[in-house]
């Protein structure tokens, strides 16, 4: 038996349609890979197979996110970017090899925990009051013990990264619209890293992840023109529910 199963024309364009809607809601609030992954379980790969897929399939629109805010990206507190980004960089490599090194079934009893982690980072992230101003600066030690955490949790699994990035940022000095570019251009480090080591894996559903690719750069697309038209915290609030009844759904099966 082949380690990922074949699919089927009809469950390629399930899995096409729910990177569309992933990559709108990227667009909009984040979260899509909670779109993501859980229609990829629904197309019958596990959980293991389906969290490297969904990483690989995003990337593409990872990196565009990245480069268009480049310019805003900053030193933070202590640390300069550079340094930042390198943290980054080998955390997402020793987070991706942790991860080729789980076995499948212990993967999958932890998913729910992870989802539960991640449902909650994400609910906190979206309704929290956000800083107009820098909050406080960060000791150096615990910056990099923050980010080094991060950037290892984002190459294993990722869900929630960019809220927990949001919030060390903000809290180690930058505000908010440098933060917000500084952590897409990490969590790009963490995931490219991620994505060139399990590229490698036998578990990576490639129709899959082509699939989610395509549906991913045209939501990315279409949540760009929606992003004045829709409010941010109805599309935020259709995520956490998603993420509630995944974590439900994921401790039940």
């Amino acid at each position: 038996m082949p380690p990922v199963p074949p699919l089927e024309l009809h469950l390629v364009l399930m899995i096409a349609a729910a990177g569309l809607f992933a990559g709108v809601q990227n667009a909009l609030a984040g979260g899509g890979s909670f779109i993501t992954f859980p229609a990829l379980l629904l197309a019958g790969l596990n959980p293991l197979a389906a969290n490297m897929t969904s990483t690989i399939a995003m990337f593409p629109s990872q990196t565009t996110s990245a480069y268009a805010g480049r310019s805003l990206v900053a030193d933070v507190g202590p640390l300069t970017f550079r340094q930042m980004f390198i943290i980054s960089l080998i955390g997402g490599i020793f987070g991706a090899v942790l991860l080729l090194n789980t076995p499948a079934s212990f993967f999958e009893r932890l998913v729910p925990w992870l989802v539960l982690f991640a449902t909650s980072v994400f609910a906190w992230g979206s309704f929290r009051r956000k800083p107009l101003h820098a909050v406080s600066a960060m000791p150096r030690g615990v910056l990099i013990l923050a980010q080094s955490c991060i950037a290892v949790y984002g190459g294993y699994f990722g869900g929630g990264i960019g809220f927990l990035m949001l919030a060390a940022l903000t809290i180690a000095g930058q505000q908010v619209r440098a933060a917000t570019a500084t952590k897409n251009v990490l969590a790009m480090a963490m995931n490219a890293a991620a994505t060139l080591i399990f590229a490698t894996s036998a578990l990576i559903s490639w129709p899959a992840a082509i699939a989610l690719c395509v549906g991913g750069i045209a939501g990315g697309l279409c949540g760009s023109w929606l992003v004045h038209r829709l409010p941010e915290k109805v599309m935020r609030g259709f995520v956490v529910a998603v993420g509630a009844v995944l974590t439900v759904w994921m401790f039940m099966r």
